[in-house]
């Protein structure tokens, strides 16, 4: 709404209501016994520390001793009990609830049934008529008891509830707080009967454990998206936000025209992107029979792959780049799909082609260029299903090589990572509260390192583990202290806590960074349970920083995550986490203003939270197709994919190997990074450069490839060949930082391999600096 507009009568009355109305918090998890009811109870006791009037009612605990714990100190309102069958079943008592008239009420089971003739027939009513009453409300559901998404659990996991709420009542919420547990917590607790014997028989498959948890990351994203575009509308931002991918196809009335779509949808699912889908038409002119024919075969599709598609006008073909760029930025579309131009260079220099157009033009939008494989090698759609890479033989006798290696992989330790969206959220309150659980069943727990930030909640889950003294590290003329890695080697406990994996330890150390101590530690035989923060992976350091403004520069490599056996999210509500910076529980009250005003601006954090929770659904993605299930939600790509990335030595070379590597990782693709020099000798800061990206691509397990080239033109035609050599299909580049003038009179890298290099598709990756 416009800041001077007056609101109408309507208006002025709902925003009355809103202010009367209660508050709702869903907390939403993927199984029954991930902890919703434990970390519901653990929010009403905070609450009711800060003196707000909390309740509980209809809260089940299945007897599980940790959650009947965090009962303590909290009033409950008798629910009504009632049989259904064998089972009981608990209905709140509304009108008692009425009548104490608490604050805040605490309830389990949003997708609940009411017995007969109670007031309404489900619990989403009964928590509606409270929050009319002014009666705020915090509750739990399972990912399978929502509506819509319980069809897609059934056909993937065999799973069904017999009670759902509508899809959208998570629109309804206030705050939605995912729980995310690994499939590997889940079984174990199966396995210690903590889950007692109520659950699906299809609950004990890792596979399908790992479907309803991804769901419900990626349900949550979504959620977490919408209320992004709102702020940052709200705000005045315009473009894409980085947090989530946006692919649009500019397509046409053609035969081709399906297959610029299926490869857009392909790209999209495999970025866990939307899609949309334009084609441009001249109203003045009728489309001819097989144009409407195309037309129409293209909508179906479009629809059938949930995509969006809209018909553009166009008064003259001209104006075409025009139009595309300018509702890309409008739809903060992430990356255009379009085809490679077919003129020739003087073609394209008198009469100008689109593809160059689209790119003079587009500011922070990716470009990519499809190939015209029909021309090229007769393709046209490739379904080709994607196999195990489980090829060894079960008869073979093992080399003395291949048993070492087995004996190693037995003997490391076991690796897991508790990942935030930002500092504050609980992950080493989360890690040192496992340490103890672990300690009280007899295994040998030790803290290898911690930082509790002087958080009182943090310090108080030490309990009885015993600590690690730290190495004192002479460095310059004073004494500093870094984890005893050594110490801990010699102690050589079952499982060691270490905090802030992204760390780098002080110069002199003998390793460099803190996930270089946590390898030796797992090659040692000792099990790691760590901390870190999404914005330290190395391959989501550039949109960190688009994101939040904020280059973060302590990082860790992608692969220390693939490593991990288990990671589990911990996720929290911006809201929730400007609360604690607020009270003083992050920072020290003399930088909380600082810091409301900087990284945790809720834009930031909002932001931070959809790329944590994007960042895990891909985990889990990953992990549901290396156990070569059937049910990864991006589906298979279709064909064998080679990455070539070429770099300068500009300021845009690492995010062109970050892109690089997330492309090749999420397509199980080779890449390649590229660098050719010409001319006079490399200077000592150039070859220093060089290093640094050298360095950079190793660290995310590529290999970076150099060469020399006589002059600028033996440049082009040689990095042309070695990209044919290695049979690249995806071509990555960056944006030509040429004036348009000079590329008139001499020929760009860039345009180049527009023109030479168009049987193979190419991602010509925005400049940011641009904006």
């Amino acid at each position: 709404m416009a800041p001077y507009k007056r609101k109408s009568p309507e208006e002025i009355l709902y925003s009355i209501y809103k202010l009367h109305r209660g508050r709702l918090k869903i907390i939403i998890g993927s199984v029954s016994g991930s902890g919703k009811t434990y970390h519901m109870l653990e929010e009403g006791k905070l609450l009711k520390q800060q003196g707000i009037d909390v309740v509980i009612s209809a809260v089940s605990t299945m007897g599980r001793s940790e959650t009947v714990q965090q009962l303590a100190d909290l009033e409950r309102i008798p629910s009504i009990h009632w049989w259904q069958g064998s089972k009981e079943q608990k209905d709140l008592p509304l009108e008692t609830i009425i009548e104490r008239n608490p604050e805040v009420v605490l309830v389990d089971g949003l997708a609940h049934r009411n017995r007969d003739g109670a007031r309404f027939p489900t619990r989403l009513e009964d928590i509606r008529y409270l929050m009319d009453n002014g009666i705020s409300i915090i509750t739990t559901i399972n990912v399978y008891e929502l509506g819509g998404v319980g069809e897609i659990i059934f056909q993937m996991t065999g799973i069904r509830s017999e009670e759902t709420v509508p899809l959208n009542t998570l629109e309804l919420a206030d705050e939605v707080r995912l729980i995310d547990v690994s499939p590997e917590t889940i079984l174990k607790r199966i396995d210690e009967g903590i889950l007692g014997d109520q659950a699906h028989p299809a609950m004990s498959r890792r596979g399908n454990l790992g479907v309803l948890r991804e769901l419900s990351l990626r349900l949550v994203a979504e959620g977490v998206n919408e209320s992004l575009e709102k702020h940052r509308e709200a705000e005045g931002l315009t473009g894409p936000s980085g947090a989530t991918e946006r692919i649009l196809v500019s397509s046409q009335y053609h035969w081709n025209g399906s297959l610029y779509v299926r490869r857009g949808q392909q790209i999209a699912k495999r970025l866990n992107g939307d899609l949309r889908v334009v084609t441009f038409v001249l109203p003045n002119r009728k489309l001819t029979k097989d144009q409407q024919t195309f037309k129409r075969s293209i909508m179906k599709l479009v629809d059938r792959v949930e995509g969006k598609f809209e018909e553009l006008p166009l008064d003259h073909i001209r104006q075409l780049p025009s139009v595309l760029v300018r509702y890309a930025t409008q739809n903060n579309v992430t990356r255009i799909v379009m085809g490679h131009s077919k003129k020739s260079r003087w073609q394209e220099k008198w009469q100008g082609s689109i593809a160059n157009q689209v790119l003079r033009k587009t500011r922070n939008i990716d470009v990519f260029l499809m190939a015209d494989r029909v021309q090229q090698d007769g393709e046209r759609i490739l379904p080709v299903k994607s196999q195990s890479d489980s090829s060894e033989e079960p008869f073979h006798r093992l080399t003395r090589q291949e048993l070492e290696r087995k004996i190693e992989t037995i003997r490391r330790g076991t690796f897991k990572v508790y990942i935030g969206a930002a500092p504050g959220v609980g992950k080493t309150y989360k890690m040192l509260q496992e340490g103890n659980l672990l300690l009280n069943r007899g295994i040998d727990v030790v803290i290898g390192l911690l930082e509790t930030h002087g958080r009182k909640e943090t310090q108080a889950q030490i309990g009885g583990l015993p600590l690690i003294p730290r190495a004192r590290i002479p460095y310059q003329s004073t004494q500093l202290e870094e984890m005893d890695t050594e110490a801990i080697i010699s102690r050589h406990p079952e499982v060691v806590l270490v905090d802030e994996l992204a760390h780098t330890n002080v110069p002199g150390s003998q390793s460099g960074k803190r996930y270089e101590d946590v390898i030796r530690l797992l090659e040692n035989g000792i099990s790691v349970i760590t901390t870190v923060n999404v914005q330290h992976l190395e391959s989501l350091n550039d949109a960190v920083a688009q994101l939040t403004g904020v280059r973060v520069r302590e990082t860790v490599p992608d692969a220390i995550l693939k490593m991990a056996g288990e990671v589990e999210l911990i996720d929290v509500t911006p809201q929730m986490l400007q609360e604690r910076m607020r009270e003083g529980k992050i920072y020290a009250s003399d930088k909380v203003n600082q810091a409301l005003e900087s990284f945790f601006k809720l834009g930031n954090l909002i932001a931070l939270r959809e790329l944590a929770l994007r960042e895990i659904a891909d985990d889990v993605d990953e992990r549901l197709e290396a156990w070569d299930r059937d049910t990864s939600l991006r589906g298979p790509w279709s064909r064998r994919e080679v990455i070539f990335v070429c770099v300068d030595l500009g300021p845009q070379a690492e995010r062109l190997i970050r892109r690089g590597f997330r492309i090749a990782h999420r397509l199980k693709a080779e890449w390649y990074v590229n660098y050719v020099h010409c001319g006079a000798p490399l200077m000592d800061d150039e070859q220093k450069r060089l290093e640094t990206l050298r360095h950079l691509t190793e660290r995310l397990g590529g290999k970076m490839e150099t060469a020399e080239a006589g002059s600028s033109g033996n440049f082009h035609e040689h990095l042309l060949s070695r990209i044919n050599e290695v049979h690249t299909t995806q071509l990555i580049i960056g944006q030509s930082r040429r004036a348009v003038w000079q590329s008139f009179f001499k020929e760009s890298f860039v345009h180049f391999l527009l023109r030479n290099a168009r049987h193979m598709d190419m991602l010509i990756v925005a400049d940011l600096r641009k904006c």
